[in-house]
C-alpha cells in the first residue's frame, strides 16, 4: 500500500492519516458488525449494508490512496473517514432508536393489558 502521499490535506485542522486504507478497512467493518443487529428487512440496513461493502471492496482493492480517492469520489480519504466515522455513529444511532422503540412497544402493550384486566 502507498503510504501518504501528501504533507497536508489543505483543510484546516484536517491531518493526513499515514493509514487510511487501515482506518477505513476497521470503520466500514464496524459499520457493518453494528448493522447486524438491526432488521434484515429495514431499509436503512439494506442500502447502508450495499454501499458499505461496495466501498470496503474498493478500499482492499485499491492499494494506491490518489486512486483510491478517486475511484471512491468522496474527497480525500480524510474526509472519506470523517465521513465513514459520521455513518458508523448514525447505525449505532439507529439500533439505539429500534430497541427503544421495541421496549417502548412492548411496554405499552404490557400497559394496555394491565389496564383492560378488571
Amino acid at each position: 500500500m502507498a503510504g501518504a502521499l501528501k504533507k497536508t490535506t489543505g483543510l484546516m485542522g484536517l491531518a493526513v492519516c499515514e493509514t487510511p486504507h487501515e482506518r477505513l478497512r476497521i470503520l466500514y467493518t464496524k459499520i457493518l458488525d453494528v448493522l447486524d443487529q438491526i432488521p434484515k428487512s429495514a431499509a436503512y440496513r439494506k442500502y447502508t449494508e450495499q454501499i458499505t461493502n461496495e466501498r470496503l471492496a474498493i478500499v482492499k482493492a485499491e492499494p494506491d490512496v490518489k486512486k483510491l480517492e478517486d475511484r471512491l469520489q468522496l474527497g480525500q480519504v480524510e474526509e472519506v473517514i470523517l465521513q465513514v466515522k459520521e455513518e458508523f455513529n448514525i447505525a449505532v444511532f439507529d439500533v439505539k432508536c429500534s430497541f427503544f422503540c421495541r421496549s417502548t412497544k412492548l411496554l405499552f402493550q404490557e400497559e394496555m393489558k394491565t389496564e383492560l384486566t378488571f
